[in-house]
């Protein structure tokens, strides 16, 4: 008779701990959709996605906008943001005092205040009159510096005893960058270079101020002329969630996979 193997402690208490972690996360997430349909059982109207159906191309298209001017501006922001950061360690005292200001002007304004500023003021003096563009523009300024104090802290964590060790076996450049910087500085940017492009996502939605046909304006549209309120807002919810949690769920895993 074959005996029966015990797990050490230590493994079934973690196992244990595991299964209590995942019943607490189904019971959460059991709350918050009970309290959906509560919600939705509690309005006026029947809830009827059918009413939707005549703009679903326009919503698709206004979702894809949506994750398409997120990633440019993610992008942009990234470059930008690194330049300032080399902008802010430079020897010349001015560019570094510009980067301080120009990040203490960023933090103390709104990011919609910062959209309409571009969109009425700095495009027309430029001669400018798109509005949307420029209002996209600010966006990625806006961004600019919280991606400019990423750099600054992921560079700052390779401590001075390592380029002591890379003088001392004669590293070259490259190899610096290839074998040293660049792989520690990764590690420590994937983070909350995802959590600023989760914030790109939400912030793209107050391009709607501006018409321009993202989500958001393509949602209202559809609200003003359906007056399905629920229905419209509650699936212009889901859609930004299946961008948003994914990207958190991924910055978690970057954190678990790499020790941060």
């Amino acid at each position: 008779m074959k005996q029966k193997t015990e797990l050490p402690p230590e493994r079934s208490t973690a196992r244990r701990e595991l299964g209590g972690t995942a019943a607490s996360y189904v019971l959460a997430i059991a709350t918050f959709t009970l309290f959906a349909v509560f919600v939705v059982l509690r309005q006026r109207q029947p809830f009827d996605l059918s009413t939707i159906e005549p703009y679903r191309n326009a919503i698709a298209a206004g979702f894809g906008r949506t994750i398409w001017v997120s990633l440019v501006a993610l992008v942009a922001s990234t470059t930008l943001g690194f330049f300032f950061y080399l902008l802010s360690t430079s020897r010349v005292r001015y560019f570094r005092a510009f980067t301080d200001v120009f990040t203490e002007i960023i933090y103390g304004t709104p990011l919609l205040v910062m959209i309409m500023i571009m969109a009425f003021v700095i495009g027309p003096a430029f001669g400018t009159t798109n509005r949307a563009a420029m209002g996209f523009v600010g966006l990625i300024v806006y961004i600019t510096p919280y991606m400019t104090n990423i750099f600054r802290s992921a560079i700052a964590s390779i401590s001075g005893e390592q380029y002591l060790a890379m003088d001392l076996f004669g590293f070259t450049p490259y190899q610096r960058y290839r074998y040293i910087i660049v792989p520690q500085v990764v590690r420590i940017l994937m983070p909350p270079l995802m959590n600023n492009f989760s914030l790109i996502i939400k912030g793209s939605a107050l391009l709607n101020v501006l018409s321009y046909r993202e989500l958001f304006y393509e949602v209202s549209l559809m609200t003003n002329n359906t007056f399905r309120f629920v229905e419209g807002f509650l699936l212009m919810w889901g859609l930004y969630l299946v961008i948003t949690i994914p990207l958190s769920q991924m910055t978690k895993w970057i954190d678990r996979r790499w020790g941060l």
